[in-house]
């Protein structure tokens, strides 16, 4: 009868399960390192991207503002030039055209636009995690809190106007102000002298006085916005030094 010898595995040291187990750990934690760096980079990649289309919002509220501002000075001139005609009962008889012209485009008003696409684009996606300065992240949301308090005066300038309306159709003819419109929309002031509906002294105060609170609210939008036109100026050069794109 034969006797098979049995064969026997020798055992392993356990240095060599050591090396082994370190080297799978070296294997996964680099692996882990490599994604963490590679979407480090993807998303400062991002976050620069973003910062480039905000300064491009930011340039076009620049524009904006300038339009805006030089509108609001034109505006309150002719305002200004209309409450001193309907304080003089002489001059409103003799500044008929002028005053139906005044009486049309002087409360003229179209809220300030801003463009505000990549802003609302990092706040509903989530995405303002990625602006890792919180210090950058606080200057872009000041400058965007600055314009509620725009929004506020604008509402009161509204319902002013909204009481200017009404007595304003005491006053003025419709069909005088029919003849005063172009095509295009323009309005043009009339070469004759047409009278008032009524020269009542009583409704003229009356327009002069809400002229009066209009022209306050709009002097007040004239300088919110000349100070948010100092913060789009400073955060353009800010957000251009911070990230690089001079």
């Amino acid at each position: 009868m034969e006797v098979h010898a049995h064969t026997h595995t020798a055992r392993k040291k356990w240095t060599h399960y050591f090396w082994e187990f370190l080297m799978l750990f070296l294997a996964v934690f680099c692996g882990f390192l490599a994604e963490n760096i590679r979407e480090h980079k993807v998303e400062k990649n991002r976050e620069k991207q973003y910062m480039e289309s905000l300064i491009a919002d930011l340039k076009v509220d620049n524009q904006t503002l300038d339009k805006h501002i030089s509108d609001i000075a034109k505006q309150l001139s002719m305002m200004d030039s209309m409450i001193v005609i309907l304080n003089d009962p002489a001059m409103v008889v003799k500044n008929g055209g002028l005053l139906y012209y005044l009486g049309r485009v002087s409360q003229r008003f179209n809220e300030l636009s801003i463009n505000n696409r990549t802003f609302e684009q990092l706040k509903n996606s989530g995405n303002f995690r990625l602006i890792r300065n919180l210090h950058t992240s606080d200057k872009i949301m000041a400058y965007y809190d600055k314009l509620q308090v725009i929004r506020q005066v604008e509402a009161i300038y509204a319902s002013e106007f909204t009481e200017y309306k009404k007595v304003a159709a005491k006053i003025f003819d419709p069909a005088v102000f029919r003849t005063m419109e172009q095509d295009d929309g323009a309005i043009i002031r009339t070469t004759t002298n047409p009278a008032l509906r009524t020269n009542n002294t009583e409704l003229l105060n009356e327009l002069s006085v809400y002229a009066v609170y209009m022209n306050g609210s709009r002097r007040g939008l004239g300088r919110f916005e000349k100070e948010l036109k100092e913060r789009v100026g400073e955060l353009i050069n800010y957000l251009e030094t911070e990230y690089h794109l001079k």
